[in-house]
């Protein structure tokens, strides 16, 4: 099935340009326990659903990029650099950690 992927840095590119380099997921620090690297290697989520994914633009730029894609219907919600997706996940914690001030 092909599909419309839109690079952020060419924009909307037939899939077949691109190579998939699976979903993401955070690297183990340094410091951590070695049995978290299998865990990071070799297992995945495989969502029903959206999930965030790399992808690389083989046939342009050249440059790893992340995509939110449903797996279902292979329809893709966005597209960022790595550096941005850091920022939402700060976003996230730090909204999962504010303070619920409803009475």
């Amino acid at each position: 099935m092909s599909f419309l992927l839109p690079c952020p840095n060419c924009g909307r590119r037939s899939v077949y340009e691109f190579d998939f380099g699976g979903e993401y997921h955070l690297r183990p620090s340094i410091s951590a326990d070695p049995a978290e690297w299998p865990q990071y290697l070799y297992l995945r989520k495989n969502l029903d659903g959206p999930q965030i994914e790399w992808w690389y633009h083989r046939q342009g730029c050249r440059l790893w990029f992340l995509a939110e894609r449903d797996t279902r219907t292979n329809e893709v919600a966005t597209t960022f650099w790595p550096k941005e997706n850091a920022r939402r996940e700060d976003t996230k914690a730090t909204a999962s950690a504010a303070p619920d001030t409803k009475d």
